[in-house]
């Protein structure tokens, strides 16, 4: 007897496809939903979404455990609705998401390098004036709280830009840069300090804030010392120190393009200065 003439095939198939659609169909609603807050993070739409949400079930709660039937209809016609507002409502949002979406993989690696490049142009200048500067480039975890607590500018990122910033009689040369979106999306902003007991006594504020922000979420950050003008980069509460312009591009296209692939190449990375570091800095840097 042939196994799939005989209808054993199908026998064995079909309850499997009927019982695992349902457990599809809740996976892709669990993608929908999570794609849709992921891409809301750090908006003041994922703030008004979860208040939206809150009051409407318990409002809707409150009307069915106390049985009116004039505002239960109420209600259920208004979640109907609930798509077209969210559509309404959240529209810069959703077009910004779609938008990521539907780019270029590789426009947006030549985008990203070409805000490295930008970057690494503004960080060599600032070395050689010995300029200090904290640029700080958001990774998957957001910051909007240092954001909402600084100066936002929502400005695209180039050389000239970077370095007025920090020049040292602009009134925004205090604190740090956050690069989001590849585009500087606050300034002046007061990153915090690491806990670190163990860190060097001569290691300055500076560094200090590199290291606390990057104990907490999985951002990069620069550092240019103030009192040297050596270059810095510090990731996952990781410093590296004494960088030459060609090394920080490297480093940065390391974790910024293939950011996966480098978590065990800064594991081997220590608290001590690199080759040719100082071994002393400033208190202040």
């Amino acid at each position: 007897m042939n196994f799939f003439d005989s209808g054993v095939y199908l026998n064995i198939i079909l309850p499997f496809v009927t019982y695992a659609r349902p457990v599809m169909e809740i996976f892709l609603l669990f993608l929908i939903i999570y794609i849709l807050l992921y891409s809301l993070r750090g908006t003041r739409g994922s703030n008004m979404l979860l208040g939206l949400v809150m009051v409407l079930v318990v409002f809707t709660s409150l009307v069915r455990a106390l049985n009116f039937e004039v505002l239960a209809w109420l209600m259920d016609s208004i979640w109907v609705a609930v798509p077209t507002l969210l559509i309404v409502i959240f529209q810069p949002e959703l077009r910004k998401a779609f938008a990521r979406i539907g780019s270029n993989p590789f426009s947006q690696g030549l985008k990203k390098r070409e805000v490295i490049a930008e970057v690494v142009t503004a960080v060599e200048n600032m070395s050689q004036s010995k300029t200090g500067a904290l640029i700080v480039f958001e990774g998957k975890i957001g910051m909007r709280s240092l954001i909402n607590d600084s100066i936002k500018l929502d400005s695209r990122i180039s050389a000239p830009i970077i370095e007025s910033i920090f020049y040292p009689n602009s009134p925004l040369h205090d604190g740090a840069i956050i690069i989001q979106n590849d585009r500087i999306a606050a300034a002046r902003v007061i990153l915090p300090l690491s806990r670190d007991e163990n860190l060097s006594r001569t290691m300055g504020t500076r560094h200090r804030a590199a290291l606390g922000i990057t104990e907490e979420n999985d951002s990069v950050v620069i550092i240019v010392s103030e009192e040297n003008g050596f270059i810095s980069v510090a990731y996952q509460g990781v410093i590296q120190r004494g960088l030459s312009v060609q090394n920080l591009e490297k480093r940065l296209e390391e974790l910024l393009l293939k950011q996966n692939s480098t978590t065990a190449t800064m594991l081997g990375l220590h608290n001590s200065p690199a080759s040719g570091a100082p071994e002393e800095e400033d208190k202040n840097d």
